[in-house]
């Protein structure tokens, strides 16, 4: 395995390469193989497993009744997959989840991550973290997807992120395919709509990053 990744992740976070490769070693463990389009976790199935991706990527998503399809969010390698819903009162897993690629993701049980955290308090203190922080992210993810309108979609984004930053230029979440994804829209469809927002000096989009230049016109856009 190899332990440079999960270096990466933020469970790990302050820990040594060979303070990580101990606390492993003492759970029960298993890297799990997907090809692309092959489901990690299907939906409302028991959430017994949580995971760790080495290599490639995953998302979540979800179809309504209606049959609409909605993409919440796209893990990559070093982030973790399910640990809310394992240690929910359900204890179910409220997406499906598939391989957008080819995908390994270091596999263990709750009793394994509790096992973990119970070894040393800096684990502890960034599990806490790292539910937080999904909890907020996620809060942002379904105020965006009640904007119908790409621009709106765009411009929210643009302004919490700038928010969370205290800085007028934003990068990209990791690319424009994965930017669309987020944001359930098509990639030529946000392009163009940047390209538009452009065009009126609202921002400069130079990727990977996209400078707001009219923090008022990108709010009058989420009152339209």
């Amino acid at each position: 395995m190899d332990f440079s990744t999960l270096t990466t992740c933020r469970l790990f976070r302050g820990l040594s390469i060979e303070e990580i490769k101990t606390i492993i070693g003492n759970i029960s463990c298993y890297i799990k193989h997907y090809e692309e389009g092959e489901t990690v976790y299907h939906l409302m199935s028991k959430a017994d497993r949580i995971g760790i991706i080495l290599k490639g990527r995953v998302q979540a998503q979800k179809i309504i009744p209606n049959g609409n399809q909605f993409n919440f969010s796209v893990r990559q390698a070093g982030e973790l997959l399910g640990p809310a819903a394992a240690f929910s009162d359900v204890r179910k897993y409220p997406f499906e989840v598939k391989a957008m690629e080819t995908t390994d993701i270091l596999t263990f049980e709750r009793t394994g991550l509790l096992q973990m955290l119970q070894s040393d308090v800096r684990l502890m203190d960034n599990f806490i973290s790292e539910l937080a922080s999904a909890n907020f992210l996620l809060q942002q993810r379904l105020e965006l997807l009640t904007y119908n309108a790409i621009q709106q979609k765009i411009a929210f984004y643009l302004l919490m992120a700038s928010k969370g930053s205290g800085k007028a230029s934003v990068p990209l979440p990791g690319s424009m395919t994965r930017w669309a994804l987020m944001m359930n829209v098509s990639r030529p469809s946000l392009h163009r709509e940047l390209k538009k927002m452009e065009g009126h000096d609202l921002i400069r989009y130079s990727p990977p990053v996209i400078e707001i230049l009219d923090f008022d016109g990108l709010w009058q856009v989420l009152e339209e």
